[in-house]
This record gives C-alpha cells, sequence and structure tokens, in this order.
C-alpha cells in the first residue's frame, strides 16, 4: 500500500505520513521503499512509500481504532482481488468476462458490440500461459516491446532503483495480481561471497488481460 493511498484512507496529509514513516524507518521498524511517482495533474516527480501489509499496520499503529479498521479493510479488499481472474476457454465465457469486467469499471464502451477484440486478446493470452516478461508480453498485446517498457512506467507499473539498471514492479501492481516477481540466483559476490539473487519483473494472464482491456496498443 502507497504512504499515498494511507493519507487519502486517514484523511492525513502527505506530508504527515512520510514523516511518520521515515522515522520508522531510521528506527530500523519498518523497511525502506521510497520509490517515485509522477503526479497525473502537474507530470511533476514526487517520493512515496510502497508498504507492506505488515509495515502499513505499523505505521497506523497510534492512529484511532476507526482509522486502523479502514486500512484493515482496504488490506482485505486488496488480498481478495488476487487471483479472481481466470482466462475463459470458450467463446460464450469470454463474452462473460468481458461483461462482467465492463460492469465492474462502470463503463458502457465495454458491451457486447465491442467484444470482437476483446475475445481475440482472450485467445492470445490463453496461448501465453503462466506469467511472461515484459518483452513476450508485448508480442502478446502486439505493441512494440519498448513503448510497452515506457507504458508501463508511465503509468507506474514498473521502476527502476536509483543506480541500478533492473526493472521492479510496483507492489501495488503484485497485490492487484497483475504483475510478479521472477526470481533469480546469481553469482556470488567475488569479494564478499555473499549469494545474490535478481528479481525481474513478469506479467500475470491477469495484468495481460486487464492491458488488452485498456487497448493499450492504440495509444502507442
Amino acid at each position: 500500500m502507497s504512504s499515498r493511498e494511507i493519507a487519502e484512507l486517514t484523511g492525513s496529509s502527505h506530508d504527515n505520513v512520510l514523516k511518520t514513516i521515515r522515522a520508522y524507518v531510521a528506527k530500523g521498524v519498518v523497511s525502506s521503499n521510497d520509490t517515485p511517482y509522477v503526479h497525473p495533474q502537474n507530470g511533476q516527480v514526487y517520493r512515496e512509500f510502497l508498504l507492506t501489509q505488515r509495515d502499513t499496520l505499523v505505521v497506523v499503529s497510534g492512529y484511532s481504532v476507526e482509522l486502523r479498521a479502514k486500512i484493515i479493510d482496504r488490506w482485505q479488499e486488496l488480498e481478495a482481488q488476487v487471483g479472481q481472474f481466470q482466462i475463459p476457454a470458450t467463446y460464450a465465457e469470454a463474452l462473460q468476462a468481458a461483461a462482467d469486467q465492463a460492469r465492474d469499471n462502470q463503463s458502457l464502451r465495454l458491451v457486447i458490440l465491442d467484444q470482437e477484440p476483446k475475445v481475440a486478446a482472450i485467445k492470445r493470452l490463453a496461448a501465453a500461459g503462466g506469467a511472461i516478461c515484459i518483452t513476450d508480453s508485448a508480442k502478446q498485446l502486439q505493441v512494440q516491446p519498448c513503448k510497452l517498457f515506457a507504458w508501463l512506467e508511465q503509468h507506474r507499473w514498473i521502476y527502476r532503483r536509483k543506480g541500478s539498471r533492473r526493472w521492479v514492479a510496483y507492489q501495488p501492481r503484485i497485490t492487484s495480481g497483475y504483475m510478479i516477481h521472477k526470481v533469480t540466483a546469481l553469482k556470488p559476490d567475488r569479494e564478499t561471497g555473499i549469494e545474490r539473487a535478481a528479481f525481474d519483473p513478469m506479467i500475470t494472464p491477469k495484468g495481460l488481460a486487464y492491458l488488452a482491456e485498456k487497448n493499450i496498443g492504440a495509444s502507442l
């Protein structure tokens, strides 16, 4: 959960939430996951924290019971969303899935008259199997990989930590079931002998379906 969402749920200013989190980070109570985000209105880059469930509850431990209840309820909503998507096996199921998505998004443009391209997209997703890398996802979505990487970064699906060339998935996208991290063992550090691991972001079938529904290829 992001520090901005905590501020929104609790009615606190984002600056106050950041101050609390940084104080806990300094004490070693919570983990530091300071990440950038682009404000949708002014385009400026700001900072926020992305917290695990445990760290979120630690941060709001001093809040009132009513505000803590809001945070817990929100976490339960996020957890309930994970793993709900199943790729339809038949044309009729694909139509039903698209109709259900349209109702959830309260969007009338996703009615039956607009289902054919979505059914084709779902068939591509079915062929993709499990979670796949971003480059292969671009092939499934029929867009150029470089443009998909740029879109995912702009819309806060992935980012790079300072000084690193590797992409990392934003925690809210993982929590929503749109992305996962594939862990790859690396050679131990030559000087320290410490074993290392790399985390490669992968897009799940649920994430691919979401991107296909958004028809991002038309905007790239």
